[in-house]
Parts: structure tokens; sequence; C-alpha cells
């Protein structure tokens, strides 16, 4: 049976999701959501997920709400990314979620899909700052290791790495941070990877003005 994932080009956390399915060789297919729409706010997309979000997970009778629960649904049924250490995962996983893919989520959805004069600057400029700290620590942390939690890849990778593919402006510049840098070219390098808007159905040049003949 082929699994379905709820989900669109866009969002950095359906892109864990499906990032792991497609490395792990997982049976799947994307089904698009059309958030910016407001399909995620309609009853019916809230009868398949109470909390109006993406992605979801639907695989016969099993439905699965939150990245990271998804995540670790596939690697425990594939048995591929979840090394022994699974505390250290976990920890990571938490860490991004509240740190990291969290914050940039929200930043980049300020900063490039709301029209300019509804975008709160100072609020902008309190999450850029946030967010350069949890690039250090990230950086750091993969200075001198090919990998976050293991010796080989594992969905702590996978999940933070969720927003860091997209080219709109959130903040970060590859360049700035070597350690990061090196190891999403590392992960863009594994058998099967395709960036975001590859993976997914979704962009934002979807709902770009067109132009008048």
């Amino acid at each position: 049976m082929t699994a379905q994932l709820f989900c669109f080009g866009e969002s950095g956390h359906s892109y864990k999701a499906a990032l792991t399915l497609e490395l792990a060789g997982y049976d799947w297919r994307p089904v698009f959501v059309d958030f910016f729409g407001g399909e995620a706010r309609g009853e019916a997309y809230r009868n398949l997920n109470e909390m109006a979000e993406a992605p979801v997970f639907r695989e016969g009778d099993l439905t699965l709400t939150q990245s990271s629960v998804i995540q670790l649904h596939i690697a425990e049924k594939t048995g591929r990314f979840l090394p022994d250490d699974r505390n250290e995962v976990l920890r990571w996983m938490f860490w991004d979620n509240h740190k990291l893919s969290g914050m940039i989520g929200t930043t980049r959805f300020l900063m490039n899909f709301l029209r300019p004069e509804k975008r709160p600057a100072e609020v902008i400029a309190f999450n850029l700052s946030r967010l350069k700290d949890a690039y250090r620590v990230l950086d750091r942390h993969l200075t001198g290791r090919d990998w976050i939690a293991a010796n080989a890849p594992s969905i702590a990778d996978f999940t933070c790495c969720g927003y860091l593919y997209y080219p709109e402006p959130f903040g970060f510049t590859r360049a700035d941070w070597p350690g990061i840098d090196a190891w999403l070219d590392r992960i863009s390098a594994l058998p099967g990877w395709k960036h975001p808007y590859d993976l997914m159905p979704g962009n934002p040049s979807d709902r770009a003005p067109k132009e008048e003949k």
C-alpha cells in the first residue's frame, strides 16, 4: 500500500517527513495541501488533522501528524536512520523544533509570504537575532564531525536541515557557517536526495502574479 503525505513545497516541516520517506526508500506519494489558499483551515482538512498543519502521513488505517512523529515511524518501520543512541537523536529533534525550524518557519513566513506593508520589522529583527544563536550552536556542533547524532546520517539530520535548503531569505547564508555548509553538502549527496521544491508540490512561483500579454 502506497502511503500518502499531505504536504506542500514551501513547508520545511513537510520536507523533513518527505525527505525521510524518500531516503528510506518508502513507498509513498505526496498529496498537495493548498495551505496558502486556506485548505488547512477548512473542515475537511481539520477532520484529517485537528491542528490544521502539514504534514500528515496516512497509510491504511494509520494517520500520523507532526513531522518528528512521522520520521520516527518511518525510521522504526524501515530500520533506517535511527541509531542506538535514541536519546541523542531526540535531543536534537526537540531542539530543532523549538530553537531552529520553529523560528525559521515563522521568520521566513513573515519575511517572504506576507505583503511588504504587513511585515513586522521589530519581530523579524528579534527572530533573526535568535536564529543567529541557533545557527552558531549547530555550526559549532558540526565542526569536526560529519553527522549530528551518530557516525552516520539519522533523522536528527533530516530534521535540522528541514528549512536550510530554501532559497528565500531568513537570515541564513551558508557561506557564513562552514560546518553547516559542509553538512548540507553531505546530506544532498545521499542517494535519493531532492530539493524541497522538487520533492513536494507547491512553489512560491505558483502564486506569483502572471505577466499580462
